[in-house]
């Protein structure tokens, strides 16, 4: 299984200097998850763009490579559905913690 956005095994994980359960350079209060979802956010956005540039110059000759825009436009589209689907994750986990008794 692929990770198109890169959200495996990524930059983004915490890093371990050698001593068990010590993480290096750990933002907190969540800003490591606010970094690594904006980052890819902003890739997912940045294949979008790739792949329209991709079809419109197909369209208006500029590109002849067909599989060139395919794959362009197979790319975005996985990192969207894989965006769509961690949205739809963390709204499940949000309506979990809204219906907790305090």
């Amino acid at each position: 299984m692929s990770d198109p956005v890169g959200l495996i095994g990524g930059a983004s994980g915490p890093l371990r200097d050698g001593q068990p359960g010590k993480v290096q350079n750990q933002p907190t209060d969540g800003e490591a998850f606010r970094q690594a979802l904006f980052g890819q956010l902003r890739e997912a956005s940045e294949m979008r763009q790739d792949a329209d540039k991709a079809v419109e110059d197909l369209m208006t000759g500029q590109r002849t490579d067909l599989e060139g825009v395919l794959l362009a436009t197979q790319k975005a589209d996985t990192a969207f559905q894989l965006l769509q689907q961690m949205r739809n994750k963390v709204m499940e986990a949000y309506q979990e913690v809204q219906q907790m008794r305090v």
